[in-house]
Order: structure tokens, then C-alpha cells, then sequence
């Protein structure tokens, strides 16, 4: 289970997320991320992880998609800092391939 619950403040709207990320709580928080973004006037929207307890492959996905998107995290715990380390290698690995795609294209002529 995966309760997602909306903080805001004067400067932010955070998500806390507490629980396992995992088939099809995934897809309530890209819906949740969608809502949130609305009305921020001006404030930042942050996703904070401290409270999660596992993440499926799924899940580390979406979370990826959101990154992508320009999401901002935050997290205490050893879980939410290792699963961002990670998140943050494979966007790198991501932009490396397609940049190297790219690349080829922009050769064959």
C-alpha cells in the first residue's frame, strides 16, 4: 500500500510518500504528480521519499520519468538516498546512449 498525501507551504507542494511503490500505486502517483502540478503558483514541487519502504522496478521507473520531468526529491533514510543515487546513474546512462545515438544518426548520410 502507498498512501500519497500533499503538503503545502508558502514556497513548496510536496508529496510524502509513504509505503511500497509497487504495481499500480506507481500510476497513483504519476496521476497525484499530475494534480500537484496545477496550481503551484510559483512554488516548487518536491517528492519526498523518507518514508518509503520498497520500491518495485516499476515504481523506480516512474520515479525516473519524473525525474526527467524535472521532479525534485528528498529523503533522509538509507533507502531514499541509495534509490536516488541510482535513479541519477541511469538518467546519466540514458542521456550518454542517446547522445551517442544521436551522434550516429547525424553521420549516415
Amino acid at each position: 500500500m502507498l498512501r500519497i498525501s500533499v503538503v503545502d507551504s508558502r514556497t513548496e507542494r510536496r508529496l510524502v510518500l509513504e509505503g511500497k511503490l509497487i504495481t499500480p500505486w506507481e500510476m497513483e502517483l504519476r496521476t497525484a504528480w499530475g494534480a500537484a502540478q496545477q496550481e503551484l503558483d510559483r512554488r516548487e514541487l518536491a517528492i519526498d521519499l523518507a518514508n518509503v519502504t520498497f520500491v518495485s522496478q516499476a515504481g523506480e521507473n516512474v520515479l525516473l520519468q519524473l525525474m526527467t520531468e524535472g521532479a525534485k526529491f528528498s529523503g533522509c533514510g538509507v533507502l531514499a538516498k541509495h534509490l536516488l543515487q541510482q535513479l541519477r546513474r541511469r538518467r546519466k546512462k540514458i542521456a550518454a546512449e542517446l547522445l551517442r545515438e544521436e551522434n550516429k544518426g547525424g553521420y549516415e548520410q
